[in-house]
């Protein structure tokens, strides 16, 4: 028997990170599911793109165009969703980069500020400005980290944005707790190897790499479920749970979803 899909017809849901990959799958399996959103993103046309495509399945949407280092432009971006459908339900922390990739003693400082910045900074902030919202109804906090620096730790060069995840895990574990008398939960999610465009906002340095790479190879295949990298839309189907009143008991938890691959 097929169960009934659980309506967020009402909510708000504010996407960070909104316009490709798995922010943008989410928003719309939000907004599939009834909730107005609100793509917070640096403005560009895969924003409106996806804006459109919402509003065709009769759900409202809004772009902010937001950096979301900038602690005045989170603010004014949550404001603005305030401003125009009048409260807040869920946050979807989801935008990052991976940044340099380069052995530790080649790391320039302000490129691991750059990664920690983009990827951490964003996430307090995001949820900083947002609990004042949420508080007045309770709501859903979902975070956005990583198998990397939480399971996996082979990922040669990737030292600032491993620290970034790892961050992540405490920042929203430490946040379940604290804003569990508000209603509001906070889980994190881990995903492993996704087909998204992240590799545009990565930068190896491949000759410094090979000093510090050490191989591991899985000849046979490193995704074990289903043979290759998980898809935008999968991640999305956890959103949704998690934003849900279905999962209205769990709150601090990581969620990877990696198809076995990091159990290898």
């Amino acid at each position: 028997m097929e169960s009934k899909k659980i309506s967020l017809a009402g909510k708000v849901a504010v996407v960070t990170g909104a316009s490709s990959g798995i922010g943008a799958a989410s928003a719309m399996q939000l907004a599939k599911a009834g909730a107005s959103v609100a793509l917070l993103d640096l403005k560009e046309e895969k924003a409106e793109k996806i804006k459109r495509e919402i509003e065709a399945l009769g759900s409202k949407a809004m772009i902010v165009d937001v950096d979301l280092s900038d602690p005045k432009r989170v603010e004014s971006g949550i404001n603005q969703v305030i401003a125009e459908f009048g409260r807040l339900d869920i946050v979807f922390a989801n935008a990052g980069i991976n940044g340099v990739v380069t052995p530790i003693e080649d790391f320039d400082p302000e490129e691991w500020d750059h990664t920690l910045t983009t990827n951490l900074k964003s996430t307090f902030l995001t949820v900083k400005y947002s609990i004042p919202h949420l508080k007045e109804k309770g709501g859903s906090i979902i975070i956005t980290s990583s198998i990397n620096g939480n399971r996996k730790f082979s990922g040669t060069g990737m030292s600032a944005y491993s620290s970034s995840k790892a961050g992540q895990m405490a920042f929203g574990k430490m946040a379940a707790l604290e804003l569990a008398s508000y209603k509001i939960r906070v889980n994190i999610i881990c995903p492993g190897a996704i087909e998204t465009n992240i590799g545009a906002n990565t930068h190896p340095q491949q000759d410094k790499l090979q000093k510090v790479k050490i191989p591991v190879q899985y000849p046979e295949g490193s995704h074990p479920l289903e043979g290759a990298p998980g898809q935008p839309e999968q991640v999305a189907d956890l959103i949704y749970f998690l934003a849900s009143d279905a999962s209205s008991h769990i709150t601090g938890s990581e969620i990877y979803i990696d198809g076995a691959e990091t159990l290898l």
